[in-house]
């Protein structure tokens, strides 16, 4: 078995070129996404340098929201449970059933939205659409409880010809003190050898930990090395729809193994942003320096002028003293209105201008923004909802089974569909179409028709399965309804009944004062 530190060192070289694309795209935006790395594998203790403008950062901050908003909206669901159409037909499943199937599949979903909803899902995936669009890179492992985000300058990834994912080697910085317990016993004695003070020379390191994550037919298996030994129980594996380690791009180049960023397409009006922003600034700067002179001839002494207060008299003519200034106004302007064209561009190119403010975000709100998304940035949308999406859902749904906290269901019949895009905005696609399908019938054939030809029945439980709410003990039932039914008919009788004995006693009395009449 390979070294996994020495399959590194090999794919690192084919990753140089995009890191060093990615650290002048963080130099430009967001420095701190990814920092440049010492040849011993620490990290730079330089400091982080301050782009001149903030375009970039606001357009990077800007774009990876709305890609969060749109992969995993808060509101909606991201994807539905669907029963296989083709089963279906060989089950001969009735109509009424799937109802009550698709309702226990609405059940499912919310309880999958609302344990996203409590973890930090949301969080990591933000920061890793940050990484995506600067770097185009982005690798995600999924544990149990959380997620784990890794920059481009931690892992370095290996594909086949069809870009699919075939390895992965992650390196990250462990303290010592971490990794020694899982180190074979006679491996740490060899490696830490004792002082004269009784202590190991490097127990306060740091120390490289390295993760190779390998294909094997249809499965991931994976491993953890450190000091060029196999740490103990780090042996892992997955099946291939439920693989925890996620390798996302932004874009995809044919035979490249890494992606490319949306900030490496606009890089050079964020050179030429960054240039003129820092003229500006620097020449704002150097015109707004008050400099008085005086002439050589002059009876006025300078130190006498610099110590006078104001409103102070001194002895002196005028004319002898004079302000220098930077006659660059011209070129300000100038410099000033491209600045505009820039903004403008890299406004347009990460969706800044687009931005709407509010404090609830409806489902029409996802659904444009995931078509401003798929318009402006083409398949790239697509591309997330395939390479993201679909590995996350699988992931999470595959911890919940074993947890008990959803029921498992038979993979054969039912199937968890990718709903966002933008032709789908969750459940609430199915609401727009039940509603438009209710509209076109009363306009064409009328009102009076609903009552006749459809289901209310039917047509309350689809509703409810399409918005996503438990109708359970909310909708009546049809015993319910027949039980009131029963009811109001008795006492209507009841009511009638009574009515009639009231008419036959009126009759009676006035029979009685008839005949008291006649006698």
């Amino acid at each position: 078995m390979e070294k996994a530190k020495a399959r590194y060192d090999y794919l690192r070289s084919f990753r140089d070129q995009y890191l060093q694309t990615a650290l002048e795209a963080a130099r430009l935006t967001i420095p701190y996404l990814i920092r440049q790395d010492d040849e011993d594998g620490t990290k730079s203790r330089s400091q982080l340098k301050t782009p001149w403008q903030a375009v970039g950062a606001r357009g990077v901050s800007t774009l990876a929201s709305k890609l969060m908003l749109a992969l995993m909206p808060p509101q909606t669901s991201f994807f539905k449970l669907q029963l296989d159409e083709a089963k279906l037909l060989e089950q001969e499943i009735d109509a009424s059933v799937r109802s009550d199937i698709d309702l226990s599949f609405s059940k499912i979903e919310r309880t999958i939205n609302e344990m996203i909803s409590a973890s930090d899902d949301r969080v990591i995936v933000h920061q890793a659409m940050k990484h995506l669009v600067v770097s185009g890179n982005a690798l995600i492992f999924m544990d149990k409880d959380q997620l784990k985000i890794y920059p481009l300058n931690r892992y370095v990834v290996d594909r086949d010809g069809s870009g699919n994912v075939i390895e992965i080697v992650t390196r990250e910085r462990v303290h010592r003190s971490l990794v020694e317990p899982r180190l074979p016993k006679e491996a740490a004695r060899q490696m830490n050898p004792v002082g004269d003070d009784g202590e190991s020379a490097s127990r306060h390191e740091d120390v490289d930990v390295y993760t190779h994550v390998k294909r094997d037919n249809n499965r991931f298996v994976w491993y953890q090395e450190s000091m060029d030994y196999v740490l103990e129980k780090s042996f892992g594996k997955a099946p291939l729809e439920t693989n925890p380690w996620i390798c996302l791009r932004f874009n995809t180049v044919d035979q490249e193994p890494y992606g490319r960023g949306r900030v490496e397409e606009y890089m050079g009006d964020l050179k030429s942003l960054e240039a003129l922003s820092q003229a500006i600034v620097e020449g704002s700067a150097a015109a707004a320096k008050v400099v008085f002179v005086v002439s050589p001839s002059s009876t006025t002494k300078p130190q006498t002028l610099a110590q006078a207060g104001n409103g102070a008299i001194v002895q002196g003519r005028p004319d002898d003293i004079g302000v220098v200034q930077v006659g660059k106004t011209a070129d300000f302007q100038t410099a000033q209105a491209m600045m505009q064209g820039l903004e403008k561009r890299l406004g347009d190119a990460f969706l800044i201008l687009q931005v709407r403010n509010s404090e609830r975000t409806t489902a029409e709100e996802v659904r444009l923004t995931q078509l401003e998304l798929e318009q402006s940035l083409g398949g790239l949308f697509s591309l997330l909802t395939v390479e993201f999406l679909v590995p996350y859902l699988n992931r999470k749904m595959s911890a919940l089974q074993k947890s008990n906290e959803i029921p498992r269901l038979p993979k054969d019949l039912v199937k968890p569909t990718i709903v966002a895009g933008i032709n789908a905005i969750g459940r609430g696609q199915d609401s727009d179409a039940l509603t438009q399908f209710m509209t076109t019938i009363a306009q064409t054939v009328g009102p009076e028709a609903i009552a006749q030809y459809i289901n209310s029945d039917e047509l309350i439980k689809r509703y409810a399965a399409a918005q996503g709410i438990d109708y359970l003990n909310l909708v009546k039932t049809k015993q319910e309804l027949a039980a009131e039914q029963n009811a109001q008919q008795n006492n209507a009788m009841d009511m009638e009944m009574a009515k009639q004995a009231s008419s036959f006693a009126a009759v009676d009395q006035q029979a009685q004062a008839n005949a008291a009449q006649q006698i």
